[in-house]
């Protein structure tokens, strides 16, 4: 996995107006970050974009494949989809797409919010 410092600086430049972008690089590829959180990476000079179940079904529709990578003898996905090519030809494609993954990595840093117990319940078996 790699990441060419005239690719980073490409891809920077396209998602800068989406916010202050800043890459770090890691594993031989880099993160993209906006705000602290991590919205893209890229790998092997291939953009790609955060995504949930918010914002899926537009990655699937244009056939975007997620990043792979192989642990353990087996192929692990991440919840990261190439970006479509034309991000890097129009603007405001390239601000569509850089919200879309910024939104969904908001979504996942999220703190999951879990039911209280009432009070004074202890469980089932409680005597």
């Amino acid at each position: 996995m790699t990441a060419s410092a005239a690719y980073l600086e490409l891809v920077a430049d396209v998602l800068r107006p989406s916010g202050s972008v800043v890459v770090r690089r890691m594993f031989g590829g880099a993160g993209i970050y906006r705000n602290g959180l991590m919205f893209a990476l890229v790998a092997d000079d291939v953009l790609y974009l955060k995504f949930d179940t918010q914002t899926a079904e537009h990655f699937a529709g244009e056939g975007l494949e997620p990043f792979v990578y192989e642990k353990d003898g087996r192929q692990v996905a991440m919840s990261y989809r190439r970006a479509p090519e034309r991000v890097f030809e129009d603007p405001d494609e390239a601000l569509l797409w850089a919200r879309r993954a910024f939104d969904a990595a908001i979504r996942s840093a999220a703190p999951k919010i879990r039911p209280r117990r009432q009070p004074g319940r202890r469980g089932l078996n409680a005597r």
